[in-house]
């Protein structure tokens, strides 16, 4: 599993309109290939500041197969003008767990 990590810094302002984009843009990035979870969190010291975590089979599921896509096309209009600056994107693997 990949985890996919953004931090998104949402215009000041445009949080519900944000909100309500990334309602409509779940439902395309939750159907492609690879796809496994997603959640958005709301910083508590920002609140124009969300953290974006995308769990994914592999890493080309999402570099190759959901940025290749029309879904991607459909995601990006929804919600890259809400960005300033614009975010950056890693990924992650798991080192170590605890329970």
């Amino acid at each position: 599993m990949i985890l996919e990590v953004a931090v998104l810094p949402v215009i000041p302002r445009k949080k519900e309109q944000f909100e309500a984009a990334f309602r409509q843009a779940s439902t395309l990035i939750s159907s492609m290939k690879g796809y496994i979870s997603h959640e958005l969190q709301t910083c508590m010291e920002d609140e124009n500041k969300y953290l974006l975590l995308v769990r994914w089979e592999t890493i080309e599921d999402h570099t190759v197969g959901f940025r290749g896509s029309e879904e991607y096309q459909q995601w990006r209009k929804l919600l890259h003008h809400f960005y300033d600056p614009f975010p950056v994107v890693e990924h992650f693997t798991l080192t170590q767990s605890y329970v």
